[in-house]
């Protein structure tokens, strides 16, 4: 009797990027390279650059040339820059001269700005040329893929390669055929200056709905192409960061499941011991309140409601300007604006919080026993009290984004639990001082 033959199962590049993230770092190698070529080229388009350079150095020599060189130097770059310093020259080796000092130069500027996003390689045109010759050329270009970012826009620039205007492929194929490209080309540009910070890149993006930034020099001289794919890797890294730093750990630069819990401890035990020192400072302002506290226990019961009534107002307020600041909704000269807001907003937070702290202890069942004769009194010193430090904490959570900002740093750095252990302390200062007001020659 004759056996069927088993079928031997291929996995596909959708199958791998299922299961990728579950896999060791060894698995991913070894079921990457039973891709087909096909399919291995593709899926490694797809990938992280972490994961990228990690694969490349894994594979023999000659097929990590070609694996290089197949790269849009843009691509290369990251991927030698997310290497050891030790193994950067030998893969910068392995890439053919033109590539090489392409790659060098983007390796020059930071990652995180326009000219370590671009791609040297785009197409441009002479301003004198013919739509019928610029069509010709352009023809020429684009069977040479692997040579140029992108060929929606085409780049008019002059023999020192100051960009002059930008022309769509639509706009030559419409043209006619013995126009210039100067007499079709768009004039008022768009473009960005190469140290721009990536963040108000994607803000550009967003803004024209563009397929593709120039890249140009103080001279106005172009040079690269920064593409919305580009973009997009980058704004879901940025938002990544930001949520990461808002909950007040460092951002993570890797996988949470691929960093490991020594990589975890030191990217969250910074901030957690920051927070744990401030909030020994709300033992401190206890302390020097003890005779207050002493003389009317009751204001003790209500620490727990007062602490996170403005803690809560504040990471509110934080997080929304610091998500407005990073959307270019709101910029450093709307500062006062967003005060002046978030003082309104702040003082009617305060009162519907207020107002149920009162019913609170006004109606609380046998309230004249559990909080003493003075009942009304201590309802109204923790109403007034949550009215100030919810006010307190929206002012200070939209502030400090602004001042970081300012200072040059990253607004996020303002993290939520930060704002709401420096309200801590600070609204319990204001609590006594409003009971010590308001309950003064009776409890105090």
């Amino acid at each position: 009797m004759v056996m069927p033959a088993k079928t031997k199962h291929v996995l596909t590049r959708t199958q791998l990027r299922e299961i990728w993230p579950e896999l060791s770092p060894e698995e991913q190698i070894r079921k990457f390279k039973k891709l087909s070529a096909l399919e291995a080229a593709h899926f490694f388009a797809d990938l992280q650059t972490r994961d990228q350079a990690r694969i490349i150095l894994t594979l023999p020599i000659k097929e990590r040339r070609l694996w290089l060189r197949a790269l849009d130097p843009d691509d290369a770059a990251d991927i030698i820059q997310a290497t050891k310093e030790d193994e950067q020259q030998a893969l910068l080796n392995m890439l053919d001269q033109s590539t090489r000092n392409e790659v060098i130069a983007l390796l020059t500027y930071a990652q995180d700005v326009a000219g370590g996003l671009m791609n040297p390689r785009y197409i441009q045109v002479k301003p004198d040329l013919r739509v019928d010759e610029a069509i010709s050329y352009i023809r020429r270009r684009a069977r040479e893929q692997e040579q140029v970012e992108t060929i929606h826009y085409i780049y008019v620039l002059d023999r020192e390669q100051h960009l002059l205007g930008i022309v769509s492929m639509r706009e030559l194929f419409q043209a006619s055929a013995q126009q210039q490209v100067k007499d079709i080309m768009h004039t008022q540009l768009i473009t960005v200056a190469e140290n721009l910070d990536q963040e108000e890149i994607s803000v550009l993006f967003s803004k024209y709905a563009l397929l593709a930034l120039p890249v140009v020099d103080q001279q106005g001289r172009m040079k690269g192409v920064v593409t919305v794919d580009d973009i997009v890797d980058v704004v879901q890294k940025e938002a990544t960061e930001d949520i990461q730093k808002l909950g007040g750990t460092a951002a993570l630069t890797a996988p949470y499941l691929q960093i490991g819990v020594v990589g975890m401890v030191k990217k969250r035990v910074g901030w957690l011991t920051v927070l744990f020192i401030g909030e020994m400072l709300t033992a401190s302002t206890m302390q020097f309140y003890e005779k207050e506290i002493a003389r009317a226990v009751v204001l003790a019961l209500f620490l727990p409601l007062i602490i996170s009534s403005g803690g809560n107002a504040g990471s509110q307020a934080c997080t929304l300007v610091i998500r407005a600041i990073s959307l270019g909704e709101v910029r450093i000269r709307d500062c006062l604006r967003v005060l002046r807001r978030e003082c309104v907003v702040g003082f009617l937070l305060g009162c519907v919080l207020g107002f149920i702290g009162l019913i609170r202890v006004l109606f609380w069942p046998f309230a004249s026993k559990v909080y003493g004769q003075y009942f009304i009194l201590i309802g109204l010193a923790v109403s007034l009290s949550i009215i100030g430090i919810v006010l307190w904490g929206a002012l200070i959570g939209s502030f400090l984004p602004f001042v970081l900002k300012k200072a040059g740093l990253d607004p996020a750095t303002a993290s939520a639990p930060f704002v709401a252990t420096f309200v801590d302390v600070t609204g319990l200062i204001i609590y006594f001082s409003v009971a010590s007001c308001i309950l003064h020659g009776t409890l105090l």
